[in-house]
């Protein structure tokens, strides 16, 4: 008996140029998308809105500022009380992003995703952060119908946003190691086509030239790698492929820490710590880091390794019901040590 064809959503639009943002006319009409819904946050609605939307002839093309601070009963009371459309688009950071994601999927309809920085894989994920009850909290959603980059824009965003995206990217090497860790606890089981492309993804990346984070293909092959985490995690059905210990270091300060930075900052400098706990690919880890700047960038913020060794100890609890290096007393106490010997972490942490 032959096993099913299995079957995975993927973008069917893949659009990472310059000037992309404002030729999207002739994409919707190949796609069928006769009246389209722009979503935008404050700063693209301010910046981006009248230009994207004269760029329209026969598409009708409709914009609005969204409110960003709506919790998931908000989207869903929009999502409903909205016309018709064939598809919903959002532009700018991650919360327009997730939102219009998830309205898109509370309506059905597909979603195009144009992320203005590059700072994390959730403008190609199938899951949305949205406020539950008063907390952040990750929500299923849908894979995005199409990513738009447009890397001009990207590139004039603040550095701090790369960097962060580099971060986040990284982030693969170390959590695939643990999701083979767990794979052999048997509390997990790797999908190796899902474990290929995130590996995949993040080496096409390390092999790209770090002098200059802003460069076009720098930050091309940047947003088309963390392009390929996100459809990892849907070929997966899990975090797993590009979420790992690094993560729940990173989820224990957001929770805790008294100092918080972006998402991929805190991941990144985690990735680093676990890179050498797990004693795989650490030089390569900090060559990156270096070359890029991220170390320099993170010296200047007020992140303190007190924090960190509270968020290490705490890391567990942030997903009990997985089992990676960290759910283990020894490594938990390798990280430690790590931390208060390491001559970058003394420098780069208060």
């Amino acid at each position: 008996m032959t096993s099913p064809i299995t079957n995975i959503p993927i973008p069917a639009v893949l659009e990472i140029s310059a000037g992309s943002l404002y030729r999207l006319e002739p994409v919707f009409e190949r796609h069928g998308f006769k009246k389209v819904l722009f979503l935008f946050d404050k700063f693209t609605y301010e910046e981006l809105s009248e230009k994207v939307l004269q760029s329209f002839s026969g598409v009708k093309a409709q914009g609005e500022l969204l409110d960003t601070s709506m919790d998931i009963h908000g989207l869903i009371k929009k999502a409903f009380s909205m016309e018709t459309y064939d598809a919903v688009t959002a532009v700018g950071g991650g919360a327009v992003i997730d939102q219009g994601k998830y309205i898109a999927f509370s309506r059905a309809i597909p979603f195009i995703s144009m992320p203005t920085s590059a700072s994390n894989d959730g403008f190609a994920s199938s899951n949305s952060s949205l406020i539950v009850d008063g907390k952040k909290t990750t929500v299923p959603a849908k894979v995005p119908y199409g990513i738009v980059a447009d890397l001009d824009i990207i590139q004039r965003a603040p550095k701090k946003f790369i960097l962060a995206g580099i971060g986040d990217l990284m982030s693969n090497i170390t959590a695939l190691y643990d999701w083979d860790f767990e794979d052999r606890r048997g509390v997990s089981q790797v999908n190796a086509f899902a474990a290929m492309l995130s590996k995949k993804a993040v080496n096409s990346f390390i092999r790209t030239p770090m002098g200059d984070i802003t460069h076009p293909t720098f930050l091309k092959e940047l947003v088309s790698s963390l392009t390929m985490g996100g459809v990892a995690t849907v070929i997966s059905g899990s975090s797993a492929p590009i979420s790992g210990s690094e993560h729940l270091i990173s989820h224990a300060l957001d929770k805790h820490a008294e100092h918080k930075e972006m998402h991929g900052i805190q991941i990144g400098i985690s990735t680093y710590i676990m890179a050498h706990v797990q004693n795989h690919r650490a030089e390569r880890m900090h060559k990156v880091f270096s070359r890029t700047g991220f170390f320099d960038y993170v010296q200047s913020l007020h992140l303190t390794k007190d924090d960190f060794r509270q968020a290490i100890k705490r890391s567990p609890d942030m997903k009990p019901h997985r089992w990676t290096y960290l759910h283990e007393e020894t490594y938990r106490t390798r990280a430690l040590e790590f931390l208060e010997s390491d001559p970058m972490l003394q420098q780069i942490l208060k």
